[in-house]
Order: C-alpha cells, then structure tokens, then sequence
C-alpha cells in the first residue's frame, strides 16, 4: 500500500505531461520563432507586454493541440511522436530558415535516400538527441496517473476551456498587436513548433489521399496536330533545370563568369523569369501543365500536360533523368533514370548530368520519321551538398565548402561551392547544343533550357528552397531560361526575339513556347503565351 501510494506522488496527470511538454517545445525547440519574432517586433517600449503575451498564445495553442491527440494510452506514443518530429523541425528551421509547410512534406516525401543523406549532419543528431530522443525518453519513463474516464474527462475538458479562455482573452487584451500579428506577418505563424507542421501534415495528408482517384487523367489537347505544310522536323531539348538562381547567370550579369561556353554559343538568356514554386514537387509538374500556375496541389497530374499534347501531335517524346524522378509528368512517355552506373556512363561519386547525352544520337538515329524532343532532368545545383554537384575538375572558385551543414562554411564557401555547379551546367547545356549542332543538316534545331526554381544562399538566415512562395524571397522564385536555335530553324535570332529577353515571363509560358517550337495546332495553344509569337523568322517556300 505504501509503494503504491508512493508511485501515485511520483506520477503524472495526462494534463500535467501536456503541459510539461508543451512548456519544453515552447522553450527549446523554437529558436527561429523567437528570433524572427524579436527582429520583426523589437523588446522596447509599450509593446514589450504584447510581444511576451505570444508565448501565451502560442503555447496555449500548443496544449489544445496536443490536449485533443493525447488521450489514456495515446498520451505517451503521440507525446514522444511529436517531441522527435519538433526536433527535427527544430533542425531545418534553425540551420536552414525553411517552413515546414505541406509543399515542404511533399517534396520531402519525392526525396530520395541519396538526397536525404545530404542533408545528415553531426549537428542533426545533437538536435535529434537533446531535443528529441532525451525528453521523449523522460516522458516514456514517467507513469502517467489514471483516474478514471468520467475524471479524466472532466478535467481534460476543464483544461481545455481554461486555456481557450486564456487564449481569447490574451487575444482580446493585445487586440492591435494581434490584428497585425495575424493579418500582415503570416511566416511568423509558420515557424511555431509543433503546431504549423502538424498543421502542414494534415494538409498534406487529406491532399495525398484527395488526389489518389481510380478516375481516369482528364485529356488535354487531343486535336494537337503538326500541319502539312510543316515539312521540316524539329528537334528540340529541353533541360529542366535544378535549383538555379538567375542572378548567378553570367549571362544576366552576374560578376563571376559562370557561363563561359553559353556565352560563345550565341544563346539568348531571358533575364527575367519567374518560377511558379520553390520546390521540384511542384515547380516540375507546374510548368508542364496548362495554366499550372493556377492549379493546387490537388489538380497536379490529374490531367494531361504538354508531353501529352506533344504525342497527340505524333512528336517523339523521351524524358532522361537525373533527378529524383519527373513527379509523374512522364508517366506516359518513354522514360530512362539515369541516376545509376548501370544506365549513366558519367560517374564519380554522384552520376553526373553529362551522362544524358550519351547515346542520344544513337535515339534520334532510331527515329527516321516525325519530330523529336528530348527532356533532360538535371541534378543541377541541388542543395546542400553543392560540392558534390560538379566534377573536381570545375571547382574554379576556392575555396568551395565542402559540407552538408552550411552553418559550418562561411558564405564565401557555400557561394563558391554553388557557383561551381552552375559552371558545371554552362558546360553541360554547351555539350547538349554541340550535340545539335551535329544534326542541324537534317533537323531544325533548339535548346530551351529553364530552371524549377531557384536558392536561398544564406540572405536573411534562409537556405535552401521551398518557403511558401507567398513569402519566398526573390532568389528562390527568380529562375534562369536560355534559349538556343540551330542555323535551320524558323525561330532564329531575330532582334525581335533578342528584344523580349528582357520582358517578364514564366513557368507558364513554357507550355505555349515549347508547342510554338514544334508549329503544334491545337486549341490549347495561346499565342500570346508563347515567347517565339512575333519573333520568328518567315519560312522560305
């Protein structure tokens, strides 16, 4: 009797583990809230007692939460779930300024292991150990004290209206400071951990099980026709980029020569071209949509998109990658991974994207009739490890940092390092159009190549990419786009087209671009949509 009543005083009501839990989140795991809070809203004058009020709130929010996940013998597992999860959390928020948003779960949820070990680091697992494994330890270990449904259940809801009340009235009390917390800085509500990510992944969740449907792909520009007076085949390549910024283009006058070959290629850069995401996840399946600026998350391939449009029109389509994968834009043409030593020809310690190229010409040799284009998917810049992006043999500027952690590289480094694998693309992209250039005697010939998005490189404490793009910052949106011609073909370089790579475009505008290139029919086809409208060359009879 004496042991037990002595376990009774060492345990834990459910409502006391919430609310110890919750008080650890709120202390240790939000660094970058508290941070970006107190930068956004200085500790001076009248407003000191609005800016505190916050942790009321935030972890008042916090213990409603978690007061409806954690209930009987759910408390334990959803409490130790959650404290590992903030941890990591905690992790990429602290080091890389990202926000666990559901564009963020998905494009983690396309990583694969190779892209995941990038992004391990000793400093991941001090995060994973301190903040997540020891207290989920500590409260696996406490016993939990259990008086019954009817007891638990009313003081379960005591608790909950309790802090509803608090909330409110912390709310109401601060109502001029809230009105603008709430209405005009919305990132800072997405750095509160856990609450925004289990936010984020329940988003993600009802989207992922929304877009699983047995319906079939709605059609898209089934009456694509090439017409009979197009006797000419195009062959075209077009290189969807990976994380590249358009302000590190020497071609858009950046100070580093980081396009070399480009620049004697005689390309045409368009200096201004917006992504319509920050993430693969979204920015591939994005551009190659109709209108995929306009579309959720919902809508991504839940329809045709242009390389349908293209094989309606009888063009032949072949997507390469190198990539992670297409994001199910070529789930319905020919698709080859060349992530592999196996397939790629062009490996060290990553395949490189040069091994696209190989074996190309023995493709276009196969296909004697009708049009051709080529999809190269590029590893490109991914991040963090740009070091590994690019043989040793472009590593022009040193020193390069050479590790996944940035926070360990000074921003010199981590720029040099990135600077390097942009290189590496100029003499990839050059090595693509010399691979034209040798078949301009029996095609028209071009390159378009266009980036998915862009890079944060440390500006403001961000790395890396995928912030809601609503609060991106202009590096992660801003993309490169380069456009290239063969002597044959009727979009040569014309002044009028050298005059428009200076006007705005976007991801958009590579749908109607791409059908311009092949003169594709089809009502789908905007002319003012594409960038080649007005700007091609009359056709000799």
């Amino acid at each position: 009797m004496q042991e037990r009543s002595t376990a009774v005083r060492h345990s834990l009501s459910g409502n006391m583990l919430i609310l110890a839990v919750t008080a650890f989140l709120l202390a240790f795991c939000n660094r970058t809230l508290v941070a970006n809070v107190l930068q956004t809203y200085p500790l001076s004058g009248a407003q000191v007692p609005a800016v505190l009020s916050l942790a009321v709130v935030i972890g008042g929010v916090t213990v409603l939460v978690l007061s409806l996940l954690c209930f009987k013998r759910s408390t334990k597992p959803v409490l130790v779930t959650i404290l590992l999860l903030s941890s990591l959390a905690a992790y990429f928020m602290d080091s890389y300024g990202v926000i666990i948003s559901d564009d963020m779960l998905r494009n983690v949820a396309n990583t694969n292991p190779a892209e995941a070990l990038d992004l391990f680091s000793p400093k991941l697992l001090v995060y994973l150990g301190l903040l997540g494994i020891a207290p989920a330890l500590a409260v696996a270990w406490v016993p939990v004290r259990w008086r019954g449904w009817r007891t638990e259940t009313a003081a379960r809801l005591k608790l909950t209206v309790a802090t509803l009340l608090l909330v409110i009235g912390t709310v109401l009390l601060f109502g001029s400071f809230y009105a603008s917390f709430l209405r005009e800085h919305k990132e800072l509500r997405q750095r509160a951990n856990p609450v925004y990510f289990l936010h984020s992944t329940i988003k993600f969740a009802t989207q992922s099980f929304q877009s699983v449907s047995i319906s079939p792909i709605a059609t898209v520009g089934a009456d694509a026709r090439i017409p009979v007076t197009d006797v000419s085949r195009e062959l075209v390549i077009l290189v969807v980029g990976e994380t590249a910024r358009a302000d590190h283009f020497s071609l858009n006058g950046y100070d580093r020569d980081t396009n070399p070959q480009l620049r004697q290629k005689n390309v045409i850069s368009f200096a201004d071209f917006q992504a319509c995401g920050t993430s693969t996840a979204v920015s591939v399946p994005c551009m190659f949509m109709l209108d995929g600026e306009t579309k959720n998350s919902l809508e991504i391939n839940k329809q045709e998109n242009l390389l349908d449009v293209l094989q309606h029109g009888s063009v032949n389509v072949l997507w390469r990658d190198n990539n992670s994968d297409s994001k199910g834009v070529a789930s319905r043409v020919q698709y080859e991974d060349f992530r592999s030593p196996k397939i790629n020809t062009v490996c060290d310690i990553e395949c490189r994207d040069e091994g696209m190229l190989v074996g190309l010409q023995n493709y276009i040799d196969l296909h004697p009739r009708g049009d051709i284009l080529i999809v190269l998917h590029q590893m490109g810049n991914h991040g963090p490890a740009y070091h590994k992006r690019y043989p040793p043999a472009f590593e022009k500027f040193k020193p390069a940092c050479r590790e996944s952690d940035l926070s360990r590289c000074s921003r010199d480094e981590i720029v040099n390092a990135y600077d390097n694998a942009i290189l590496y693309t100029d003499h990839f992209l050059a090595k693509a159009i010399e691979l034209l250039q040798k078949n301009d005697s029996k095609f028209e010939t071009g390159l378009f190549y266009v980036s998915d998005h862009g890079e944060s490189l440390g500006e403001n404490g961000i790395y890396l990419h995928g912030l809601p793009k609503s609060i991106a910052p202009a590096a992660q949106l801003h993309v490169p786009a380069v456009l290239w011609f063969g002597s044959r073909f009727h979009a040569a370089n014309t002044p009028a087209l050298f005059a428009k790579s200076k006007m705005r475009f976007s991801h958009d505008n590579v749908f109607h671009t791409v059908l311009g290139l092949f003169e594709i029919q089809s009502a789908t086809y905007r002319r003012e949509m594409d960038i080649l409208s007005q700007a091609r060359t009359p056709k000799t009879p």
